[in-house]
């Protein structure tokens, strides 16, 4: 296999192979219960789980991964990897109850379809618009064509709304024909994970879930959660009603729907269902078949596990009795009674147990890495596949439980205030002697398979020395192992992509990005978009600037005064009145285009976007200081 430049990839070495050949004999590849569940009420699909956009070109497919077919796993991937990626594998729609029906493998995430008395209500909508309307139409393809009467987010997650407009328009929405359900928060955190942090965020998730990655053995094979994430269009559309109390029971076009509140768990906003007459339990996100993230490689706020288990603990009591099948909006259902106690309990019992012994060893002195090098999960619950860090790790996890209580210092003032990387590896090349020494070293350990010890060294040398060739190839074929080595297939996507960027370099540069999306500026409330605005203020440019103007979106005749003082934009609700320097009017319509990819501020000015009055120059300060970002910045190399 090679890269999209031609650099070869290597073979798994002895170690990697040594590691496989134990996997097989920890756990019980045997048991094929999830490959029965996973088939069990299959319908239909379209060709390769092919999605397309509108001019014809795949933007997602399963159809690549025919090597997956083989039950055996080649030596490049770990087999327990390979077992969820050949499951991940199925696509199409599936019977989970009599009115009940999933569209999966046609994105990350499932699209949930329930069949009301008169239409169709919608949990979650897949990342993109293409995707969702790819699903919309393998379901009406096979069941009666009703109109969609609700669409329900999960959660506040990319992936579960972002095909809305694949599903629904917003004159349905006007009119009353098609409801928006959300858990209460569901906007504010859309806008803080997915926007305020946008830039940094989708550049981890490159190596989180490896997009750029050529499918193959050598490659990309999974995302854990499920394939992968389409590429195309991103959408929202506003809810237009939340859930607020921690129970709420709805009927909606005769489903009766029970919500739980689970903030803070997987998402900072997001609830589980349970749909009595159905007997059926929704967990969203929450218990999935995988370990999960605490703080996914991408970046995020760290999750509150203990809060998770006891959303579980709530579910498995309040629900499970009462339920025949329990199912998510990732993975595949498990049905019986029986089944469902012990998977959710099961779950419930993981992310208590990496709290509490976390916590456990934290009182003991122990620091995130040593936790991290010490926790074992108990053997019984280490041997369950949906137990299994296919998506978060132990080792990952213990540190964000770590900085959710404690923040990101160890307690040891020697990581107090650590020099950054490129004069600390500069300086570590130096006390071990010089790169050469420091080379010859790292090759015998590699030979040896401490390829962590290798990947650690070397990072210091590259850092201090980007140009030294011989250190990029060592540490990207050790980064090689350790990808296929990872039973987390985003520990896996990491590595891999990792290696290929220390032998190839970042991505070219690409066009200045906007941090919203036009059709997202479209949903946002202003004050959101203020506060994406406000992290583009160049501060130290800006400090000696005192400007008072006045911000109004005409089409909602909304109005706010802004500040900018101290290098620190404010803004609030109402005008300034006669103190405003200036006042700038723009439209709904004309906000969203500002989101152009590669239009500056600065062109949409010149371009009469905004209807300036008042000391125009004044707004052209204002958006002199404001930085644009390069998405593909440097992650392995200064």
């Amino acid at each position: 296999e090679q890269s999209r430049k031609g650099a070869r990839m290597k073979d798994p070495q002895p170690d990697t192979i040594a590691r496989h050949a134990a996997v097989y004999q920890e756990l019980d590849f045997a048991d094929e219960a999830d490959f029965a569940d996973a088939d069990r009420g299959f319908i239909g699909t379209i060709p390769d789980g092919c999605v397309r956009n509108a001019e014809g070109k795949p933007i997602f497919s399963q159809g690549a991964y025919d090597f997956l077919d083989d039950p055996k796993a080649p030596f490049s991937v770990n087999p327990s990897l390979w077992r969820l990626a050949r499951l991940n594998r199925r696509h199409g729609l599936y019977q989970v109850t009599r009115r009940i029906f999933q569209v999966r493998g046609l994105d990350l995430a499932n699209l949930t379809f329930i069949e009301g008395d008169t239409g169709i209500i919608v949990i979650d909508c897949g990342t993109v618009v293409e995707s969702a309307r790819a699903a919309k139409a393998l379901f009406f393809s096979h069941r009666p064509n009703k109109p969609i009467v609700a669409v329900i987010y999960s959660h506040s997650h990319v992936d579960h709304y972002g095909g809305v407009r694949g599903l629904i328009d917003d004159e349905q929405v006007r009119s009353g024909q098609v409801q928006v359900i959300a858990p209460d928060g569901f906007m504010a955190a859309a806008v803080s994970e997915n926007l305020l942090a946008g830039v940094p965020m989708r550049r981890r998730a490159m190596f989180q879930f490896g997009p750029t990655l050529a499918p193959g053995p050598k490659s990309h094979v999974d995302s854990g959660l499920g394939r992968g994430g389409s590429r195309g269009a991103v959408s929202l559309i506003a809810p237009t009603k939340l859930i607020r109390e921690p129970r709420e029971t709805h009927v909606i076009d005769g489903i009766e729907i029970v919500f739980q509140l689970t903030p803070d768990a997987e998402a900072p906003a997001e609830m589980n269902f349970y749909l009595p007459g159905e007997r059926a339990l929704n967990l969203a996100e929450n218990a999935c078949q995988v370990m999960h993230n605490l703080c996914p490689l991408r970046g995020a706020k760290t999750r509150d596990s203990l809060a998770w288990s006891k959303y579980l603990d709530e579910a498995l009591n309040e629900f499970a009795p009462h339920c025949d099948v329990s199912f998510a909006q990732h993975h595949w259902p498990v049905w019986g009674a029986q089944r469902i106690e012990r998977f959710l309990g099961e779950q419930r019992d993981l992310y208590r147990y990496l709290h509490d012994q976390t916590l456990r060893l934290m009182s003991h002195g122990l620091t995130p890495r040593e936790i991290a090098e010490e926790l074992m999960m108990p053997n019984e619950l280490s041997k369950r596949w949906h137990a299994r860090g296919y998506y978060g790790a132990v080792a990952h996890n213990v540190r964000a439980i770590y900085a959710h209580y404690m923040g990101p210092y160890d307690g040891n003032p020697a990581t107090l205030h650590n020099l950054p990387p490129a004069a600390a590896g500069a300086r570590y090349v130096q006390y071990m002697g010089g790169a050469d020494a420091l080379l010859a070293l790292a090759q015998a350990d590699f030979a040896r398979g401490d390829y962590r010890w290798v990947v650690e060294v070397l990072n210091h040398l590259v850092f201090a020395d980007p140009a030294n060739r011989a250190a990029r190839e060592l540490a990207a074929d050790a980064m090689e192992q350790l990808g296929f080595q990872s039973e987390s297939a985003t520990w896996r996507n990491s590595y891999l992509l990792g290696a290929r960027e220390l032998r190839e370099g970042p991505p070219k540069p690409v066009p200045a990005a906007s941090l919203i999306g036009a059709d997202v500026v479209a949903a946002v409330p202003l004050a959101m978009f203020l506060d994406v605005l406000a992290i583009r203020v160049n501060g130290p440019l800006a400090q000696d600037l005192n400007l008072r103007f006045d911000w109004t979106l005409l089409d909602e005749s909304e109005t706010r005064k802004l500040h900018l003082v101290n290098g620190v934009l404010n803004h609030s609700p109402g005008s300034h009145g006669e103190r405003a320097q200036a006042g700038v009017r723009i439209s709904r319509r004309q906000l969203a285009a500002l989101a152009k990819p590669g239009l500056s501020l600065l062109a949409a000015f010149d371009q009469g976007l905004f209807e300036v009055t008042g000391d125009a120059q004044m707004f052209n300060q204002f958006l002199r200081v404001l930085d644009s970002f390069d998405p593909m910045f440097s992650v392995l190399e200064p």
